[in-house]
């Protein structure tokens, strides 16, 4: 007991002693610390960096007048910047066009490589045939949505009869309307060129696509006669070949008899009406041209055959129908010239020196179902066998009476008017 009173007041004086050092040393510490920071920062920590704030802040307000000047520099640049933006989305939608067209000659050059590039061996004597049908195109609905969605509704089988249409024409389009109704085609559509005749297309129940403004087409459309208008449709029918369609165009002073889509082979690009009157002029001939200065060589035989009619012909999405309009619209744009000629000098004309040729396929309908009214007037009328046999359609394409005959021959064809037809002179009186 004695021996452990002693012991503890030696340790109470050690323990007090290794506190009052440690006091101390952390006294010492920090006096150095804050000489050390005195010496750094002579005016203080939090003065020095509100100082700088404030600097900085006094760098960054600008005068009103600055303030302007910037913004009108931003503004600029934002304008600039715009246009560059429209710019390069304009060059954006030409490289597109150019790929999808690139795409297009690609699909189209495969298809003849794989046609030519395949060898056969040919058949016996007579068996042999060419290939007459070409492929049709890739079918591109971006170019016109709103022409697809009305084709999604008429088409049948991807074909459809268009017929273009501007407000002169109402009674005669009334007529071919009531036509096409009366012998339950569906698939047909006018081309508005006027809001007057899409209205009237509307209020009787007729398909009609009125095109998106276009200052060329509008205004032969409103004020153009039978030819102006008639040129455009080669225009206007690219859209809807390129589309993927087969188009059966059809002018409106055409009676329907019969539905036309029962009646084709498909197995040409273009199928169309003639306007020949015989065996020989509608389907060809060989003419012979006499010149006795020659000698024995005066008599040249020829090619001869009758024109195409331009107002009643089938045309399938092919790359060469879709030349053939190309030319036909580019010719009639820097030519005065018919489009029923340009029409068929495209067809026909061979390649030579200096012009390459149209390579694409071509098939003459059968002239008394698909008649023109030379046939009709002229012909069929006078004989009583012919004149017991139906038609497809009628076109009244040689007389400028063009209202009063086609009543008539629905009266004759559809109502069984006899004499009808009878009080018309064969041609007309100018």
């Amino acid at each position: 007991m004695i021996g452990r009173s002693r012991e503890g007041p030696i340790r109470r004086n050690t323990t007090y002693s290794l506190h009052k050092s440690r006091i101390a040393i952390a006294i010492a510490i920090g006096i150095s610390f804050g000489c050390v920071f005195a010496f750094l920062f002579p005016h203080g920590i939090f003065t020095s960096a509100s100082q700088n704030i404030s600097k900085s802040n006094a760098q960054v307000v600008p005068t009103p007048c600055k303030t302007s000047e910037r913004l009108k520099m931003l503004k600029a640049e934002f304008v600039a910047a715009s246009d560059e933006n429209a710019e390069l989305k304009k060059q954006v939608r030409e490289l597109t066009e150019k790929v999808r067209l690139a795409e297009q000659g690609k699909d189209h050059a495969r298809q003849q490589v794989l046609v030519l590039g395949e060898q056969h061996k040919a058949g016996p004597f007579g068996t042999v045939k060419g290939l007459r049908t070409n492929p049709t195109v890739l079918p591109d609905e971006s170019l016109n949505p709103r022409l697809v969605r009305i084709l999604e509704k008429v088409a049948v089988q991807r074909e459809v009869i268009v017929a273009v249409a501007n407000s002169n024409v109402k009674e005669t389009l009334q007529v071919w309307f009531t036509s096409i109704k009366r012998v339950a085609i569906t698939n047909y559509v006018v081309v508005a060129l006027d809001d007057k005749i899409a209205q009237f297309c509307e209020s009787n129940d007729v398909p009609v696509y009125r095109r998106d403004p276009d200052e060329l087409i509008d205004s032969i459309g409103k004020t153009g006669g039978n030819h102006a208008v008639s040129g455009l449709k080669f225009r206007i029918l690219r859209e809807f070949v390129l589309l993927g369609y087969s188009v059966l165009l059809s002018d409106i002073d055409i009676v329907y008899l019969q539905n036309p889509f029962n009646f084709l082979y498909r197995d040409s690009d273009v199928e169309s009406m003639t306007d020949g009157h015989n065996n020989m002029t509608a389907y060809g001939f060989d003419d012979v041209f006499d010149e006795p200065a020659m000698g024995w060589a005066r008599y040249a035989h020829t090619m001869r055959i009758w024109v195409y009619n331009s107002g009643f012909f089938y045309i399938r999405p092919t790359m060469p129908s879709i030349e053939l309009l190309d030319r036909v619209a580019a010719r009639l744009s820097r030519e005065n010239a018919w489009d029923q000629a340009v029409f068929n000098e495209e067809l026909f004309f061979p390649s030579h020196p200096g012009y390459d040729g149209l390579h694409a396929s071509r098939r003459t309908m059968d002239f008394y179902l698909f008649m023109n009214s030379k046939v009709l007037f002229k012909t069929v009328r006078k004989d009583a066998n012919l004149s017991k046999l139906k038609p497809v359609i009628i076109h009244v394409n040689y007389h400028p009476d063009k209202l009063p005959r086609m009543q008539a021959v629905v009266e004759f064809y559809v109502h069984g008017k006899q004499d009808a037809l009878e009080h018309f002179p064969d041609g007309s009186d100018w």
